[in-house]
């Protein structure tokens, strides 16, 4: 075996339950960690996760060092930069799986490459509990609805030997390999707008370990109903760290398996790590998902253009409070409330008729913990066009849900400061205050914050009549 081994690293900066980093640390007396930056998966498109993926290379790079490593960060395409990896370079390389059909379909190139060039390479399993290909029906064939899935996936995961404890073994030296590396702060993006993140996140492996503790200690007790509660930190917020790898979720699993009075809190949490399997498994199983509605009548549904209206659901501004919050969150922090992602997202498909794509794209860009599964899936599960999804005729009714969940108006006089003088009874409808109420307050509706673009009970009525005209196709 070569002195030398290569960890390409990509979803996973982190030291614990990382296995590419700890059999090449165990094997090697060499190991150089690196990072492939390519500008096709970032630019115009991921501009928020400039800011996490900048943040991850420089924590887990001083987080290496302490065990002499180095961490590289080349830029360019991967598969030019494998190729130029020969035989008398004397190198091993290592790395974890991503599970998308388009990172698969690369790494099968990646893996042609470095055969040809007489590379010796190992690929480990990534961060997912259960390897997509192992989670089927009796019959083979893959699930469609959640419920049967997460079951048998359950079951299958507890089934499996312990994992292994992967240890880092600390090198003599300090080596580089790349000759072109560059540093993590060429990666952000060259707008600021993304500075205020730093008031929000911590981006490390360690507080990824604080905020689980957070939540096994404090929180998945109550979790089944904090959840819904957009004013109070009752979610985990795990999801960016989830997404960039610093941290696994077996370790998420196993901490939340400690859990002494195992109540609906945990379950409720255990089922959100389901979702994200089940949406890995059906875009590796029906990789149409990824370019369009997994329901293919709804190619034939009446979407409407209005640019107008889709500026004015991204800005923040339709006239609907708990939908103007979520979105304003959004772009702050790079993160939104989940029951809030639901209600705008139904805002955009249902009250406005824009296309759940606009809303995915708009996501991707501006979430911190984009998913390309989770993300694609749950678009389509709000739009009614995916797999086990609502159906499109669930209407969510803004000030209703406003009401329910954020019933004294904390969450949105957080994000919506101009409604801050606005009474409870009226912060989910402040059009329905009378002018007198408006002027005493000096809040008026319509000059202060918007009227609403559309009148909800109207575009209930469009959106029904809409979903009705596909069953006459």
């Amino acid at each position: 075996m070569s002195d030398t081994g290569l960890v390409w690293i990509r979803e996973d900066f982190r030291l614990e339950n990382n296995a590419a980093l700890s059999y090449a640390t165990q094997n090697h007396q060499n190991v150089i960690a690196f990072f492939i930056y390519n500008n096709n998966d970032y630019d115009n498109q991921r501009e928020a996760q400039k800011w996490w993926l900048s943040k991850s290379l420089k924590s887990f790079k001083e987080d290496l060092l302490n065990y002499q490593i180095n961490l590289q960060i080349i830029k360019g395409d991967e598969l030019d930069i494998f190729s130029k990896i020969k035989k008398k370079d004397n190198v091993s390389i290592y790395w974890n799986k991503i599970y998308e059909p388009d990172v698969i379909a690369k790494g099968k190139k990646i893996r042609d490459i470095l055969i040809k060039n007489d590379i010796n390479f190992k690929y480990f399993k990534g961060n997912i509990l259960n390897e997509f290909q192992e989670v089927t029906k009796n019959d083979k064939t893959p699930f469609k609805v959640f419920t049967p899935f997460w079951r048998t996936a359950e079951k299958i995961y507890l089934s499996l030997p312990p994992s292994k404890n992967y240890m880092i073994k600390k090198k003599s030296k300090i080596k580089s390999f790349f000759k072109n590396s560059i540093t993590s702060n060429e990666i952000l993006p060259k707008k600021n707008w993304h500075k205020k993140f730093e008031k929000y996140w911590n981006v490390s492996e360690n507080n990824s370990k604080k905020i689980l503790k957070e939540l096994i200690e404090n929180k998945i007790k109550d979790y089944g109903t904090a959840r819904d509660i957009p004013s109070i930190e009752g979610t985990s917020k795990l999801s960016p760290y989830i997404k960039f790898g610093q941290i696994h979720v077996g370790t998420i699993w196993k901490k939340c398996n400690e859990v002494k009075s195992k109540g609906i809190g945990y379950r409720k949490y255990i089922n959100e790590l389901g979702w994200r399997e089940f949406s890995h498994s059906l875009i590796n199983y029906f990789p149409e998902f990824l370019k369009g509605n997994f329901r293919k009548e709804f190619n034939k549904f009446p979407w409407v253009k209005n640019e107008k209206f889709l500026k004015a659901w991204k800005n923040g501004m339709t006239g609907y409070p708990i939908v103007d919050a979520g979105m304003r969150e959004l772009y702050e922090t790079g993160w939104m409330h989940n029951r809030i992602r639901m209600v705008v997202g139904s805002f955009l498909v249902k009250h406005l008729r824009i296309n759940w794509t606009e809303g995915e794209k708009h996501f991707r860009n501006c979430l911190l913990d984009f998913n390309k599964a989770n993300n694609i899936a749950q678009w389509q599960w709000v739009a009614g066009c995916g797999a086990d999804a609502a159906p499109y005729f669930r209407i969510f009714n803004p000030i209703l849900q406003g009401e329910k969940f954020d019933k004294e108006g904390l969450y949105v006089k957080k994000w919506v400061p101009e409604l801050n003088k606005v009474p409870s009874k009226f912060i989910h409808k402040p059009w329905e205050m009378e002018l007198k109420y408006q002027q005493a307050i000096n809040t008026f509706i319509g000059k202060d914050y918007p009227k609403p673009i559309v009148i909800h009970e109207e575009a209930r009525a469009s959106a029904l009549s809409a979903f009705q005209s596909l069953k006459k196709n």
